[in-house]
């Protein structure tokens, strides 16, 4: 089972067996703490404990990336999952300063940024030698990664690298500013980082990767697009150690803490490190027997119809990424739902963001959109999924080399043939001269629910357009909001 390890109480006890009146110490003093090499990897373990809220609504960063993009929804079926509107709100581009994603994403990313800012400084007050100087460029890596967080969804911001005498309220800098900063720092650290392959902690492999996503999104960030730079970290990824998993599904098993693709991830654990629970928002309220549950599931968020209708037939991401026809347990007996009494056949084809009778019936409003089968959901799984959350993957980054060739002027396929591979493995055939409108189109199906639609269609110039139940707007929806109640404390984020 996968475990996190968290600072708690270092215990020294210095005793000796046979000398009963030598002092005995029950702490390790300040100035030789950190005393080996586990301590100091150590300091950086509760920086890392804030991803945990990332994949659902404690953090919201996941819900907000999906639910606001053409391929994810959460619907109100009836009474159900109205919840104020605030799923309606966020996939129609109508969320305002005071919705609840808006307000729990800015949070989860200051809380990170902050845990992190107290590290560094905490690190800059001890002896300084190799190994800690390696591990603050470590922490400050990862800091930048939640600031890159913020200021993809939030643009303009403050920027604090320090949680010692901060101000109380801090200013605003740019987006372009922060842009320029985060890039320089995660530069500077590379010659510090690890060359190895650790999913669970920063590497110089989470730092090419955070760098080809900021060149990528440079445009949107700065008005001035760097493909080449992109491009040129997206290389050091493919000549990594990681390799394209030769099954769709491999890479979101429940154990897949060792899938050859994954670079960066959360590692969620039912009993230990809680908080990955999209299979409780997705699945319908008798699939509990489906996968003999001890839990019954919410009955709630699904796939737009529109981007289901993108997968082909033969798409063997289909089947293996959406739940949908009829339901059995796992003795092969078909489960029935619990209201209509009749057979639970989910369409997937929802006719609607917001389901009332009688307009809809019962069925309809209780059985319609695919449910989320891509992160597997293992026989007796509990509230919370024990699989890994990857935050970088090696697929998006073959997708992403392909864009940056493509919109340098080349083929998807120069020097990246793994582009093909996606499609081959997937038992579709690989285009003939990909578009921009093809690669946006594939990251859809390939990357659907691991947080990256809003970005893409953001970059893509897709994101102001109309969609399923969605009305087209202005850039202005490029970002959201600061919240009211950090405005209404620090005026000067209006």
């Amino acid at each position: 089972m996968k475990k996190l390890l968290f600072i708690s109480a270092i215990v020294l006890l210095i005793a000796s067996c046979t000398k009963l009146d030598e002092e005995v110490y029950d702490k390790i003093p300040g100035d030789q703490y950190p005393e080996n090499e586990n301590q100091i990897a150590n300091l950086s373990v509760e920086a890392y404990a804030k991803l945990r809220p990332l994949a659902d609504d404690e953090g919201w960063w996941f819900l907000a990336q999906e639910v606001s993009s053409d391929e994810f929804c959460g619907p109100t079926r009836g009474s159900d999952w109205d919840d104020g509107g605030k799923w309606r709100n966020m996939h129609t581009h109508s969320w305002s300063n005071d919705d609840e994603g808006v307000n729990r994403m800015w949070g989860t990313f200051w809380t990170g940024i902050t845990t992190c800012n107290q590290i560094v400084d905490m690190m800059n007050d001890l002896p300084q030698n190799d190994a800690i100087k390696a591990k603050r460029k470590e922490v400050e890596t990862l800091r930048a990664f939640y600031y890159y967080l913020l200021m993809d969804n939030y643009g303009d911001a403050p920027y604090l690298t320090s949680a010692k005498n901060a101000p109380d309220r801090p200013l605003k800098i740019s987006r372009a500013a922060m842009y320029d900063s985060l890039i320089a720092t995660v530069t500077a650290a590379l010659p510090s980082l690890k060359l190895i392959d650790n999913k669970y902690m920063v590497t110089r492999y989470t730092a090419f990767a955070l760098l080809a996503k900021l060149y990528a999104n440079a445009g949107v960030y700065t008005g001035t697009p760097q493909w080449a730079l992109a491009g040129q970290y997206c290389d050091s990824i493919l000549a990594g150690p990681y390799s394209m998993a030769a099954d769709v599904s491999a890479t979101f098993k429940t154990n897949n803490e060792k899938a050859s693709e994954i670079i960066f991830s959360i590692p969620y654990d039912e009993d230990n490190f809680k908080g990955f629970r999209l299979h409780m928002r997705t699945l319908h309220y008798q699939q509990n027997l489906e996968f003999d549950m001890p839990v019954g599931p919410w009955n709630g968020l699904c796939v737009v119809p529109t981007f289901f209708d993108t997968y082909d037939q033969n798409d063997a991401r289909r089947e293996a990424y959406h739940i949908f026809g009829q339901r059995y347990t796992p003795g092969g007996t078909k489960i029935t739902d619990g209201l209509t009494h009749l057979d639970l056949n989910i369409d997937p084809h929802l006719p609607a963001l917001n389901m009332q009778a009688p307009t809809f019936t019962p069925t309809q409003i209780r059985t319609t959109g695919a449910r989320v089968g891509k992160y597997e959901i293992a026989l007796g799984a509990n509230e919370n999924l024990s699989n890994d959350f990857p935050l970088f993957r090696l697929s998006d980054f073959v997708l992403l080399k392909a864009e940056m060739n493509v919109r340098a002027g080349g083929n998807a396929t120069d020097n990246n043939p793994d582009f093909d591979y996606i499609r081959t493995r997937a038992g579709v055939t690989p285009f003939s001269g990909a578009t921009l409108q093809d690669i946006l189109a594939e990251r859809g199906r390939e990357l659907y629910c691991e947080g990256h639609r809003r970005q893409d269609q953001i970059r893509f110039g897709t994101w102001t357009q109309s969609w399923w139940e969605k009305d087209a707007h202005g850039p202005e929806k490029n970002t959201f909001p600061i919240p009211k109640w950090a405005t209404d404390a620090n005026p000067n984020l209006l």
